[in-house]
């Protein structure tokens, strides 16, 4: 529990430690329950444990402190849905909440659509991932850390 004015109590304090060490261009990857969060991490990216949080709302309290790349075509990722989902229609609400969320603080670029294995590469190279409990399919997403000017 973080017992600091101003900061989300949903940010833990080593979820705030990581985002306070990113630098220009790092990324964070808040992964829904379904990645495999763990496995990754051994690639390389620190593991923080975010349980039982959607990551809607961790994203809101996260774009509070957190500047997103403004030098990038998107600063947002997410995994795009392999071709039997597409086929079937599959619907991903969660990317609307994303977008609301994103165009709060003033993102105006689109989400990138990222082909899985290689949204798993990208995952391996970034500088953390944040296991949730977010049950919504495919509700990975990636952030690119920007500048404050």
């Amino acid at each position: 529990m973080v017992i600091l004015k101003g900061i989300p109590s949903v940010l833990s304090p080593e979820l705030l430690y990581a985002l306070a060490r990113m630098g220009h261009g790092d990324e964070i990857v808040l992964a829904d329950a379904n990645f495999p969060a763990s496995s990754t991490s051994q690639a390389g990216p620190e593991l923080i444990r975010a349980d039982g949080l959607g990551i809607p709302l961790l994203l809101e309290a996260i774009l509070q402190l957190f500047p997103l790349d403004t030098y990038v075509t998107s600063p947002a990722a997410v995994m795009d849905l392999v071709d039997s989902d597409k086929a079937k229609g599959l619907e991903t609400p969660v990317w609307e909440k994303y977008r609301a969320l994103l165009a709060n603080v003033g993102c105006k670029t689109p989400l990138q659509l990222v082909e899985r294995f290689q949204f798993y590469d990208r995952a391996k190279k970034a500088f953390a991932i944040v296991a949730t409990g977010e049950t919504a399919l495919y509700g990975n997403l990636i952030l690119k850390k920007g500048v404050i000017g």
